[in-house]
């Protein structure tokens, strides 16, 4: 699939996205599926975890560029298979925040292409649920310093997002109501 990255933009696809955003281990891959299954819609996953599965490797700043290629490239496929609303599991915003976290610097087309890739609407996770290992999470210590990278990032760019805190019930009935309002709109 060719993809130009530098013009993907909200302009060529008239859907409502939806993306869950924020540190690990804070339930957005069971969010983004919840949802997805509630509303009858796909999901997009992260590809950076997918990327790290097939690597099987302590990731490198070269591979910044092919995680952020592969995540739009997985958000086209998903905006072609629905009709109305796409939940993603992340987004390459969040590829900027973990590249600058790890490596001190973020390639220049992924900050130059992530305004057209802006969601409608961004669910930022509270770090409030506790930290669970899975071979690939490796900052359990820093959860409140990426908690606040990930917050200024939306409040620097002033993007629409909304604090869902509490347990993962809590999550889903807060994400419902804030998802609704937007797709009644």
């Amino acid at each position: 699939m060719n993809v130009n990255y530098m013009q993907f933009s909200r302009s060529h696809h008239p859907k409502i996205k939806i993306t869950l955003f924020g540190s690990e281990s804070t339930g957005k891959t069971t969010l983004a599926e919840q949802l997805a299954s509630h509303f009858h819609t796909v999901w997009t996953p992260e590809y950076a975890r997918i990327y790290q599965e097939r690597h099987n490797r302590l990731l490198t700043y070269r591979d910044v560029t092919p995680i952020a290629k592969g995540q739009i490239k997985l958000e086209q496929y998903y905006l072609s298979q629905t009709q109305e609303l796409l939940i993603c599991d992340t987004d390459i915003l969040e590829t900027k925040v973990y590249s600058e976290a790890y490596y001190g610097k973020c390639p220049e087309w992924i900050v130059q292409t992530i305004p057209g890739c802006y969601a409608d609407l961004y669910l930022f996770m509270d770090i409030d649920l506790p930290w669970i290992p899975d071979g690939i999470r490796d900052r359990p210590n820093d959860r409140e310093e990426m908690h606040a990278r990930f917050r200024e990032e939306l409040q620097s760019r002033r993007l629409p997002f909304v604090l869902l805190s509490g347990n993962m019930e809590d999550r889903f009935i807060h994400a419902l109501k804030y998802i609704e309002e937007l797709v009644l709109k």
